[in-house]
């Protein structure tokens, strides 16, 4: 239960930011309002997984996976440039979620 809370409170803020893009700079109503409304989900939901994760680990989680979101929303939907780099950066980001996951397992033995 606290990886689907912590996934939620991941999409949550994905949405979010992809309103604020959608947004023109908060100049566009409804997905200014959108923005801020996702955001509050899924920092309310990200509270309630911090209930049951460390904090370093979940807040790691959270931009690690937040930033390839965002990363991939940028590519797929806003037409933004990629690149090996680019990919090859989220691949390493996808990595180190991985690990974290790895040693988190490792030491809670």
């Amino acid at each position: 239960m606290k990886w689907v809370l912590l996934l939620f409170g991941i999409l949550a803020e994905l949405c979010g930011s992809t309103c604020m893009k959608m947004s023109e700079g908060f100049t566009r109503v409804y997905p200014s309002i959108l923005t801020f409304v996702f955001w509050a989900i899924g920092l309310t939901v990200f509270l309630f997984a911090l209930r049951k994760f460390d904090l370093s680990f979940a807040y790691a989680i959270w931009a690690g996976l937040g930033i390839m979101g965002v990363s991939i929303i940028g590519i797929l939907f806003f037409k933004e440039p990629s690149s090996l780099l680019k990919i090859t950066s989220i691949i390493i980001i996808v990595i180190g979620v991985i690990l974290l996951n790895i040693s988190d397992l490792l030491i809670r033995k």
